[in-house]
């Protein structure tokens, strides 16, 4: 085996990650479509021949009409884009394929679908779980598992996709732990602290929020803060519970982060001056972000 610091080291995969329970997980989700679409038409029930058309417009290569897809949509042509990445993903373009599931998710420029969403993540999935957490897709690929575990948790009602939290845990596991996403890590911290789909262990929660505070990350930034101020299954750390909660309250916005408004006034009020000018310095001092006093 190679021990050069020239040869990057591949990441171990992450402890508990069992790689053939995902592909199980994957696969009974293609089953399912399958199965759905045969009750309609079994004529085209996984008929190989039953393919997006190619488009008017032809492409020299899959990446060639991905390229074409994105000038499409930044130019606000968004049905055009559809044709040129779904052309694309039938190339095997995994950013298409992401970038399809986004907007069917979205309902950006398409009807709001989410299991063709969950169908265009789950092709990532299958096709890129050996990737190296190095390579240049890598984020498109943790951000599809980290959909997948949304989908899992919730389930999505009129289809075969049901509530499942225990493959919603393997989804965000896997993403956070071997690709590092902040977002699954975020994910598999709400299931710690609440208990689903695992054993509750605040610990464990707040060392995910923490992996994905660090980031930059402001809901995980928020619910470490609030945990550590309160003393929430974890040593009460009340100065570093009250910088987390400055550096989310500065990034946060809109309405969507109201609650996170309300968690620093809640904790901000109850402490001390001496506890709020130390957390304001080492706020000013993170590398995740600056703050300025607010009340």
């Amino acid at each position: 085996m190679p021990t050069s610091r020239t040869v990057p080291l591949r990441p171990a995969r992450p402890a508990g990650v069992d790689l053939g329970r995902l592909r199980a997980g994957l696969l009974a989700g293609f089953l399912g479509f399958a199965l759905a679409i045969a009750a309609v038409d079994p004529g085209t029930a996984l008929d190989a021949t039953a393919r997006t058309p190619v488009p008017e417009k032809g492409y020299r290569s899959g990446r060639d009409a991905l390229r074409s897809g994105v000038r499409d949509y930044n130019a606000g042509d968004k049905q055009g884009a559809v044709r040129a990445l779904e052309y694309a993903a039938d190339q095997g373009q995994t950013l298409a394929l992401w970038k399809l599931g986004r907007m069917y998710a979205d309902g950006d420029g398409v009807p709001h679908d989410d299991l063709k969403a969950f169908e265009y993540f789950s092709r990532i999935a299958d096709d890129n779980t050996d990737d190296s957490p190095d390579t240049p897709n890598s984020g498109v690929v943790a951000s599809a598992f980290n959909a997948l575990g949304t989908y899992f948790l919730e389930g999505i009602k009129g289809t075969y996709v049901r509530p499942n939290a225990e493959r919603a845990y393997d989804m965000f596991n896997y993403a956070a732990s071997y690709f590092g996403d902040p977002n699954a890590q975020y994910n598999l911290a709400r299931l710690y602290l609440d208990g689903t789909g695992v054993e509750q262990d605040p610990r464990k929660a707040a060392r995910w929020f923490n992996l994905a505070a660090e980031k930059g990350h402001r809901p995980a930034q928020a619910l470490l803060g609030d945990m550590l101020v309160n003393g929430t299954g974890v040593q009460r750390q009340t100065v570093k519970g009250l910088t987390w909660l400055a550096i989310a309250r500065t990034g946060a916005q809109g309405t969507a982060d109201t609650w996170i408004v309300n968690l620093y006034d809640k904790a901000w009020a109850s402490a001390s001056e001496a506890d709020r000018a130390d957390a304001m310095a080492q706020a000013q001092s993170l590398p995740t972000g600056s703050t300025r006093r607010r009340r």
